[in-house]
Formats: C-alpha cells, sequence, structure tokens
C-alpha cells in the first residue's frame, strides 16, 4: 500500500519497487540539501540509507532544514536525521555516522555504498566526495546552491564526466573561497535536493535521462533555467583516480581535531596554531602561540615554515582550515591538524 501510487507506473512496477528496496545510498551532509534528500528517498523506499554529518542543528538552520524542529538544536544532525526519517518509514535500514567526511575516514565511510550524494558546502569535500567516487566506479549526485541559483549534476555515472572534468581543482590558496554565510532563500535547497532525489531514483531504476555530462542551472529569482553540456577529460579522471589510490593505502592520522584536542594543542610549546580568518571577524582567539595569518595569505607565508613543524589550523566554522590543511599536506607538510567544526565549536568549552 505504502508504494502503490509508484508501482502503477509501467517504469517501476514491483520491480522497480525491489532495486529501491536493494539500494544502498550515502548522503554525505544532513544540511539544506541533505533534508529533502532523505525524505524522498525514505518515502520512495530506498532500503539502506547513510547519513554523514558532524555538525548540530541551530536555530538558523530551521528556515531550510525541514526535518528538524527548535527542540534539536544543539542535537546531532545525523542521530535527529535518522530518527526523522525512520519515523517517516521505519521499512528502511538507516545508519548515521555523527562525523564529518575527511581522508581519514572516507574509504571506511562509503564502505559498500552504491551512490554517494554530495549534500556539502565546502569545495574541498567535493574534490575528496569526487575521487573517492571515481576510484570505487559510482556515481556522485552532485548540487550547490548560493543565494537565489543552484545547480545539479551526477558525475562517475557510467564512466561519465567527473567533477574534476567540470571544476578543475585551483593548486593556489587564492582560488579557495571565504566560507563566511552570503545567504540563501530557504526553499531553494529544498527545490535542489529534490532534483537530486530524483537523479538518485533514475540511476536506481535505470529510468529516464540521467544529468550525466551536463549540469543544470536553476535562477529561481527570475524562473530560469539551463542546461550546459560538459565533456569528460582523461587527465581530470586519472587524477581522481591516483588521490583515490592514496586514500585507499593512507594511515594517516586522525587530522580532525576536537575542541578538547584542540585546546590541549593551543597550550602545548612548539605547535605553532594558526588562526586563517580574516583579521576582524570574532570571536577573537589568542594565545602565546596562535598566530593570525588570513587564508588569503598563507600560501606566501607557509615558505617560511619548517615543513616537519607540527601546524595547528583553525577558522570559523572548519571550511577554510580545511583547505589550508589540504594545501600545506600537498605542499609537503607532514604534521598538519585542523579545528574539525571552526572556533564555533568551543563555545561551550571555553
Amino acid at each position: 500500500m505504502r508504494y502503490s501510487r509508484q508501482i502503477i507506473l509501467q517504469e517501476i512496477g514491483e520491480i522497480g519497487q525491489q532495486k529501491l528496496q536493494d539500494a544502498r545510498v550515502l548522503v554525505i551532509g544532513a544540511g539544506g540539501l541533505g533534508c529533502p534528500v532523505l525524505q524522498n528517498l525514505a518515502a520512495a523506499g530506498v532500503g539502506t540509507i547513510g547519513i554523514v554529518d558532524g555538525d548540530v542543528v541551530e536555530e538558523t538552520n530551521l528556515h531550510r532544514q525541514l526535518l528538524y524542529t527548535l527542540k534539536d538544536c544543539g542535537k546531532r544532525k545525523a542521530e535527529i536525521a535518522k530518527k526523522a526519517i525512520l519515523e517517516l518509514n521505519p521499512e528502511i535500514s538507516v545508519t548515521a555516522f555523527s562525523e564529518f567526511f575527511t581522508v581519514q575516514n572516507a574509504i571506511q565511510i562509503v564502505g559498500e555504498y552504491q551512490i554517494i550524494v554530495d549534500c556539502t558546502d565546502a569545495i574541498a569535500v567535493r574534490y575528496l566526495i569526487n575521487d573517492v567516487s571515481v576510484t570505487k566506479r559510482i556515481p556522485m549526485v552532485y548540487a550547490s546552491i548560493h543565494k537565489f541559483e543552484g545547480q545539479v549534476s551526477v558525475f562517475n555515472y557510467k564512466n561519465g564526466p567527473s567533477y574534476r572534468c567540470l571544476f578543475p581543482e585551483q593548486e593556489g590558496l587564492n582560488a579557495v573561497p571565504n566560507c563566511v554565510e552570503s545567504g540563501v532563500l530557504g526553499v531553494l535547497p529544498n527545490t535542489l535536493g529534490t532534483l537530486q532525489a530524483t537523479e538518485i531514483l533514475k540511476i536506481i531504476l535505470e529510468i529516464g535521462t540521467v544529468l550525466s555530462g551536463k549540469l543544470f542551472i536553476y535562477d529561481a529569482l527570475h524562473f530560469q533555467t539551463q542546461i550546459i553540456d560538459f565533456a569528460k577529460k582523461p587527465k581530470m579522471i586519472e587524477k581522481g583516480i591516483i588521490n583515490g589510490i592514496k586514500l585507499l593505502n593512507s594511515k594517516n592520522p586522525e587530522a580532525d581535531l576536537s575542541p578538547k584536542a584542540f585546546l590541549e594543542k593551543c597550550n602545548q610549546l612548539g605547535i605553532v596554531v594558526i588562526d586563517v580568518r580574516e583579521l576582524d571577524e570574532t570571536p577573537e582567539f589568542k594565545g602565546e602561540n596562535i598566530i593570525q595569518i588570513p587564508l588569503s595569505e598563507l600560501e606566501e607565508y607557509s615558505k617560511k615554515l619548517d615543513k616537519n613543524q607540527e601546524i595547528v589550523l583553525f577558522c570559523q566554522t572548519g571550511q577554510r582550515s580545511l583547505a589550508a590543511m589540504n594545501y600545506l599536506q600537498k605542499s609537503g607538510f607532514v604534521g598538519v591538524f585542523h579545528l574539525g567544526r571552526g572556533i564555533e565549536s568551543l563555545k561551550n568549552q571555553i
């Protein structure tokens, strides 16, 4: 009875519904995009769903992240999202990973999932998702939003183009955008997340035309849409596979620091702690071994640092410090860590 209205569709039927039941989908990010994706996958009967998010619910989330209510503020998003979609459909299996998706845990988390859904807002994480996806030969369903606009595509689908083919990675830190919130219309991520869910169901059911090699662009303010074709670039595919293989063979220590571990390192002699925020950002966080080097200046400043020096980075939310950490690691620095959820995670610590 639950699925009867979609089972009667000729393109789905009981066989299609069984495909949905057997599918294993990993959703990375349980925020504005992740909420509608999770709601729609659960309602459609996707049998196994993984949720990855190390963040907690905040009141500022509530105008767009409709899985959460005011009473959920301060609680782990992944756990609350799991509870919410199981209430929607108790017949499915849901696993919550209350952690951020990093180079240290990526391969372990992805495991046997068949599709990865990118619902993040961190560019560095998108490259990581792509590299895992292309290495494991599973599709990556992508969306991103900004103010009143959004875009959707499917990467690594049946040997198709990758995220890197459309957005080649910029090596310099000056290319990394500031992650300070620029605002978003609340309904926008729900629209884009629903489009992502549509692509996921088409992939599972093997019906319709999948947005592989195509970027769908949506302007909500003027109700305009556009589809741009893009080509596969073998060198970009190769780069993703090489990075993915490195991940498979990696034995790096955990580089995302908890608030407690971060504060301990701030008090240790011989460790350089770098605040990569802009000079006017608050709250201030100062200490004897803390220096403030904005992200845009870190590339030049890093030339003065010993590559064997232990370095700890932090910013407001963890996105810029993650980009900085990735850059320094690629530049040959061997002992780099960052505060996983940024200075905002210290609110209850100091």
